[in-house]
């Protein structure tokens, strides 16, 4: 029989300090950008390996405590800030840190590599600093620039061609009106090319003035290559949009080459974002006659960018928030655990009342505070079945309708007679009655309320936005007309913890949770709010294929967890002893013996030795070599007759790949749950 191992007496707070801090570093590990946070007094006080690595950095420089100055003086004795006096370097770069300012800097390391450094003070001073390998972008865009400026000297090549074909067949008009008809229809060919060609090109001379202009380029603008040619170039693109180019027009017509971004609101409503080059025409006595303009439409690489960048930042908030998790729900299975006890080993105290109760509402409290976390971070189980989107509305519009003042009106309409998805129907529920509440926050003086359901068809480049196929959806939206947000509050609105409500009013945890759970079911959302105009807030979600529904749980034959398993020996497996200690009373209550393992490769050493195991119930996540899952593989090659539980501080659930993967118990879990876990195992007699 193998000797139980049991860990030297340690305080409990230690314990979990300790398992925070390894899961918080284990966690901050696995982002692709390097993390550092630094305290008011420039001390170090976290990191991860991204940040070593990317800035080749040693292992013995980073130690809790370590002084911001020791990196920046590793940095200046190797080279890193080009020629200069060390230690000037060192103090200018100190006393900028001092300034905990946010800042955005990129550097050139000597090897070539560019970095991207973001740093972010803190509420208590001290600063959190990102830091990210953006060399490949910065030579993709390179590369890009390149193109362009080739794509110039060509377009400036073959324009020095035509004007010197021009003045050629303008010195000739007079004597010969064959070539004037050849030099009309040149132009006449040279403007049908410009016009097919997808770019935007124009021509202004020194007086401002529009002399020419192909079809696209006036299109952006609403006119037409006729309306532009001689129209002053304020009158032409309107007083909002000069005031934008004006300085660069002058620039260009003093001489130099200019290019420029900017967005332009075209006549039906759209924005879109471009990119133009002046290119000076200058004559043979050295004068500027005017400019050749040649823009491209970038919006679609903007929508890109601004894409890519939201799903870096919410996926890496959602890899935090999922792996703090699990530390925080075994805190709860402890407290909740021994709250239950107390409360049990006296039952008739006054006291009870008093402290019990109210902590172990706030533990229960804590716990679907958890959940919800989990719901943004995509990990929360869902229970899916095909819902008629139309009537859940309806039945939700009862409820919505008496969760509103008077002052508001409510009105559903669907433009689709049958509207089927497959979703967690009580979570949609709950996402729909928070965008309903939060549009009744954004109307304190009445409005309307809308929710509409309707057959959406994505265009690519609309699903590539929402990060989905092409083709037909289920979109449910509500619309208030309300106060509206601005572009700095729509950039974060689904972050969690993130409001602007007044202080105890809401978590901000609301649209994170609508966010999460849209996306974990395969679909997207979409946002639009213009200030004292009103938020229209979407959810798209997949057509139910036909015949498709999600399974049912199939119901577990009844058994007596107390009459199988009383007397007989558990083996308790988790690498936290006070989450040991509770699971160990709550199966002693109902007269088990237990016998306990710090780890995987301990559990699987007793199975092997110790016949008289009758059950094993054991964590997912531990360290070292055997996990959760990898025991229970071990117990069903070794003993396939042995019933394993899995307990597990995230919400993931079982592998639906594998049909014997054991029932897995969501931590914090009370002794009814444990209970029913127990129930739910087939009966072996």
């Amino acid at each position: 029989m193998a000797t139980v191992k049991r860990p030297a007496a340690v305080p409990a707070g230690q314990i979990s300090d300790r398992r925070y801090r390894d899961m918080l570093e284990a966690g901050l590990d696995m982002l692709e950008q390097g993390v550092t946070v630094f305290d008011a007094d420039l001390r170090l006080v976290t990191w991860n390996k991204t940040f070593l690595h990317l800035l080749d950095f040693p292992d013995h420089l980073a130690q809790p405590g370590a002084s911001f100055e020791n990196f920046i003086r590793y940095n200046a004795e190797r080279g890193e800030y080009g020629p200069g006096d060390p230690e000037a370097q060192i103090a200018e770069r100190v006393a900028a840190a001092r300034a905990f300012t946010p800042h955005y800097t990129e550097r050139v390391r000597p090897n070539g590599q560019i970095l991207a450094v973001r740093g972010m003070p803190l509420p208590h001073q001290g600063f959190i600093a990102l830091y990210s390998d953006i060399t490949q972008q910065r030579r993709a865009e390179e590369r890009v620039a390149q193109t362009n400026a080739e794509l110039e000297a060509h377009i400036q090549s073959r324009t020095n061609e035509l004007t010197t074909a021009n003045i050629d067949l303008q010195a000739a008009i007079d004597a010969n009106r064959q070539i004037t008809a050849a030099l009309q229809r040149s132009e006449a060919r040279l403007r049908q090319i410009t016009d097919a060609i997808p770019a935007h090109i124009a021509y202004f001379d020194h007086s401002w003035t529009y002399r020419y202009a192909n079809r696209r380029y006036a299109e952006w603008f609403g006119s037409t290559s006729t309306g532009m040619t001689d129209q002053p170039i304020e009158q032409a693109i309107g007083r909002e949009m000069f005031e934008k180019v004006k300085d660069a027009v002058a620039r260009a017509l003093a001489g130099e080459q200019v290019t420029y971004e900017y967005d332009l609101t075209r006549p039906d409503g759209s924005v879109v974002y471009a990119r133009s080059t002046l290119v000076p025409d200058v004559g043979a006595e050295g004068e500027v006659m005017g400019c050749f303009v040649h823009s491209l439409d970038i919006t679609e690489q903007r929508r890109t960018q601004q894409a890519f960048a939201q799903a870096q930042k919410m996926e890496a908030i959602g890899q935090l928030t999922g792996g703090l998790a699990h530390d925080f729900n075994n805190m709860l299975t402890v407290i909740i655990g021994n709250l239950t006890g107390l409360r049990e080993a006296h039952p008739d105290d006054p006291a009870s009342e008093e402290f019990i109760e109210p902590a172990m509402q706030a533990a229960i409290g804590g716990a679907e505070l958890i959940r919800r976390l989990l719901t943004f971070s995509r990990q929360q189980p869902l229970a899916p079945r095909r819902v008629e989107v139309n009537q859940l509305v309806l039945n939700m519009s009862k409820l919505i309708r008496r969760s509103l003042p008077a002052n508001i009106s409510l009105v559903t309409a669907n433009r689709q007679p049958e509207l089927e998805t497959l979703v967690d129907p009580h979570q949609l529920e709950s996402a729909l009655l928070n965008l309903a509440l939060n549009a009744r926050d954004a109307m304190p003086n009445g409005g309307e309320l809308r929710i509409e359901s309707s057959l959406e068809t994505l265009s690519p480049a609309a699903a590539a936005d929402l990060e989905l196929a092409p083709g037909d959806y289920v979109q449910i939206a509500v619309h208030d007309n309300g106060t509206g947000m601005d572009g700095g509050t729509l950039a974060r609105v689904f972050e969690p913890f993130f409001t602007t409500k007044k202080f105890g009013m809401g978590s901000g945890l609301g649209l994170a949770m609508v966010y999460g759970f849209i996306k974990q079911s395969g679909g997207g959302v979409r946002i639009r709010s213009r200030q004292a105009r009103g938020t229209t807030i979407a959810l798209v979600l997949p057509l139910a294929p036909c015949g498709a529904d999600a399974p049912a749980d199939e119901a577990a034959p009844p058994a007596d967890p107390v009459e199988s398993f009383a007397g007989k020996l558990v083996l308790l497996v988790d690498d936290d002893a006070e989450v040991r200690k509770v699971v160990r009373k709550q199966l002693g209550a109902i007269g088990c013996v237990v016998l306990e393992a710090e780890n995987g490769q301990e559990g699987a050493d007793m199975v092997e030795n110790v016949p008289a195991i009758a059950l094993v119930i054991s964590d997912v996540v531990m360290p070292g070599g055997m996990d959760g899952r990898a025991l229970a593989r071990f117990v069903r090659r070794f003993r396939a007759e042995l019933p394993v539980i899995l307990m597990s501080g995230f919400a993931d659930q079982a592998d639906p790949r594998d049909a014997e993967a054991p029932p897995l118990l969501a931590k914090p879990f009370s002794r009814a749950k444990l209970l029913t876990a127990l129930q739910a195992l087939p009966r072996r007699d």
